[in-house]
């Protein structure tokens, strides 16, 4: 900044001029002048600057934090000697899940657990364990097929089995009356063979659809390859040694042809229904059955 002085000061007391002086008061005045003003603007800009966004030598809010020193450590001992546990859902053992519809010998996961605490204790009923046994228990005992004595073929996968049951004919020949299907339930080195369905060629029942929910009178349904069959179907739960329904003298025949029946039972809702279908009558009472398993509605 430059400051032009366009007339001489007056003379000072007495007449006498005081040129140099005054200049050289006024010279330092504006210099006083300009350093403040100079001052006030650098204040300003400062100001000014406040609000912009510089980097910080602290890390943003939502960047992870380290855990304090005095944080505990999941996996440091409790004051009562154990490890401490960590936060989170409830760890208390849950029953398995069973992927098929349980219908012999037990009624669901927690029945098959109790047999394994009492067999682990004291090897009771260990046929249990024995795939060919549990099918032809199921077959000659629960369903009633007595004819039905001799374990044809078995093939076991992972967890699952097929097991061909059936009896000698007259001529000491094997025969086949059903491929049925088995599954383990539950868990562990001792779990059981349940009974869950059968795989069917020349006799299948389709209706009711496995695992259905139905109510009485039940319409069953399916096909049938054979000559001058007549068949029976059964309804079973495992509450009654009894069937709880039943009709028989189904004519039926051909290759590969349609059957349908109605049969009436009685059974509270919720009961597992094992539903059965069979035919025989020319080389023994029941020469071919197929099961699927349902529960009543309500």
């Amino acid at each position: 900044m430059s400051t032009q002085i366009t007339e001489r000061p007056p003379a000072g007391p007495g007449g006498r001029r005081r040129g140099p002086a005054l200049l050289a008061v006024l010279l330092a005045v504006i210099a006083v002048v300009a350093a403040s003003v100079t001052t006030a603007l650098m204040v300003r800009s400062n100001d000014q600057n406040a609000g912009t966004t510089t980097p910080s030598a602290s890390p943003p809010a939502s960047a992870p934090q380290a855990p304090s020193p005095s944080a505990p450590s999941p996996s440091a001992p409790s004051p009562s000697g154990g490890a401490s546990t960590p936060a989170g859902p409830s760890t208390r053992p849950t029953v398995p899940v069973f992927a098929f519809q349980p219908l012999w010998p037990f009624t669901g996961v927690s029945d098959a657990m109790a047999w394994q605490e009492a067999y682990r204790s004291g090897g009771h009923q260990p046929w249990h364990l024995d795939a060919g046994q549990t099918a032809l228990s199921f077959a000659s005992g629960y369903l009633g097929y007595t004819e039905v004595n001799k374990v044809t073929g078995l093939s076991v996968v992972g967890r699952q089995a097929w097991v061909k049951v059936g009896y000698d004919d007259p001529n000491g020949r094997p025969r086949t009356v059903a491929n049925l299907h088995l599954a383990k339930i539950g868990t562990g080195q001792y779990a059981p063979w349940e009974v869950v369905g059968s795989r069917d060629t020349r006799l299948t029942l389709t209706i009711p659809a496995y695992g259905a929910t139905v109510l009485s009178p039940l319409t069953v349904g399916g096909r049938i390859t054979g000559v001058d069959e007549s068949l029976v179907v059964q309804i079973h739960t495992l509450s009654r040694e009894q069937a709880v329904g039943r009709t028989g003298g189904i004519p039926a025949g051909g290759v590969n042809m349609p059957w349908r029946a109605t049969v009436r039972f009685s059974a509270p809702a919720g009961t597992v229904l094992t539903v059965a279908v069979s035919t025989g009558g020319h080389l023994a009472g029941v020469e071919q059955f197929a099961i699927t398993g349902v529960r009543v509605g309500g």
